[in-house]
C-alpha cells in the first residue's frame, strides 16, 4: 500500500468510526466545470510578456446559443508562461465578464460631459475623417533645405503588446503611408 492509499483508507476509517457515512458523498462526485467546454487559445492583454491563456466556454457554437465563459487559465503548452499567470492574468475572467467593460464605441461631443453610444461604421468614418484632417494640417513634404521628408509629427501611433507580427506589419505600412513619425510599441518596431 502506498502513502496516498493509506491516508485515504485511514480517513475513511476515521470518518466511519466517528459515525459519518461517506457513501453519499462519494456517489455525488462532481464533474469538473470545464469537462464539457470548448477551449480557445488566446493571449493575455495586460503586459508585453504575451502569456498564453486557454478560455473555456460552454455552448455548442450554434447560431441560437450564446457561449458563456466559465473559466480562463494559463496554457500549460505555452513556452512563454508554461501555464502560469500573474495576479492580473489570473483575474482575466473578471475582466472579460465585467459589466463595466466597453463593448461598443462611445463618442463625447465637444463641450459635452456625456458619452453617447454610436455605431461602429460611424466611429470608423469619424476616425478616418479626423486622421485625414490632421494629416492635411500637419503634413510636411519637404524640410527647410528642400529635401523630401514626407513626415507627419502632429499624429502619433501606439502599438500593443499582444499585436501579432502581421498586425505590426500592417501598422507599419499604415504609419509609413501616412508619414507618422511619433510611434511607440512595446516590441520597439
Amino acid at each position: 500500500m502506498n502513502r496516498r492509499g493509506f491516508l485515504g483508507s485511514s480517513a475513511a476509517l476515521a470518518a466511519t468510526a466517528l459515525g459519518f457515512d461517506l457513501r453519499p458523498a462519494a456517489a455525488m462526485v462532481r464533474e469538473l466545470k470545464i469537462s464539457r467546454t470548448t477551449q480557445t487559445q488566446s493571449v493575455c492583454p495586460y503586459c508585453a510578456v504575451g502569456c498564453s491563456v486557454v478560455i473555456h466556454t460552454l455552448g455548442d457554437k450554434a447560431h441560437n446559443v450564446k457561449p458563456a465563459i466559465v473559466h480562463i487559465e494559463g496554457d500549460p503548452a505555452s513556452p512563454i508562461n508554461r501555464g502560469t499567470l500573474c495576479p492580473k492574468g489570473a483575474s482575466l475572467k473578471e475582466f472579460v465578464l465585467s459589466d463595466r467593460r466597453l463593448t461598443r464605441p462611445l463618442h463625447r461631443a465637444p463641450g459635452s460631459s456625456q458619452w453617447t453610444p454610436i455605431e461602429w461604421d460611424d466611429a470608423l468614418t469619424r476616425m478616418a475623417r479626423l486622421i485625414k484632417d490632421s494629416r492635411d494640417r500637419g503634413f510636411v513634404a519637404a524640410d527647410s533645405q528642400g529635401r523630401t521628408v514626407n513626415s507627419l509629427a502632429t499624429v502619433g501611433m501606439i502599438g500593443g503588446c499582444t499585436d501579432t507580427n502581421e498586425v505590426n506589419y500592417l501598422l507599419g505600412k499604415l504609419r509609413f503611408g501616412l508619414g507618422i513619425v511619433p510611434y511607440e510599441n512595446q516590441a520597439r518596431l
